[in-house]
């Protein structure tokens, strides 16, 4: 097998047993790396530490994620001027944290006769929120089931 130092210098290709007898006379374990690679490679290490700081990057890794939220907002083809207008403050208020927002116009009975009246209301949003927010996904250009979806990131 082929030997690495617990410093990681390349020692070379020594027999099992003299590999095994030079990780117990360092006090540490003899730990496999490639078994695929012909002659096989050992390192000579302390496997706990090694467990203790691949965890540690792990955790660190977790800490540093940073996790995308999408708010809902959610319209229907006949809304008011008034509650569409606290509808899109509200997902103004979102984009502004920097959260991406999905706007969803939903079909009732006979407005799914009308589909592009969901999407004169998504029109509307997009020219409201114009100056801060992105359209990220477009909606569909058919209406699939009752309905009509479109994505906003922040500008």
């Amino acid at each position: 097998m082929r030997l690495i130092g617990a410093d990681g210098t390349q020692i070379g290709i020594v027999p099992v047993e003299e590999a095994l007898a030079q990780a117990r006379a360092a006090g540490l374990d003899l730990v496999e790396v490639a078994s695929e690679a012909r002659p096989i490679v050992c390192r000579i290490m302390d496997y706990g530490r090694f467990l203790y700081e691949q965890e540690k990057k792990a955790r660190e890794a977790r800490r540093n994620q940073t996790v995308i939220q999408v708010k809902d907002v959610k319209l229907r083809p006949a809304i008011d001027d008034a509650d569409f207008l606290t509808k899109v403050r509200m997902a103004e208020r979102f984009l502004k944290k920097g959260i991406k927002v999905r706007v969803t116009v939903m079909f009732r009975r006979r407005e799914m006769r009308r589909p592009e009246n969901g999407y004169e209301v998504l029109a509307r949003v997009v020219e409201h929120l114009k100056g801060i927010a992105v359209v990220e996904q477009e909606p569909p250009d058919t209406l699939d089931g009752r309905d009509l979806t479109m994505v906003l990131r922040p500008a």
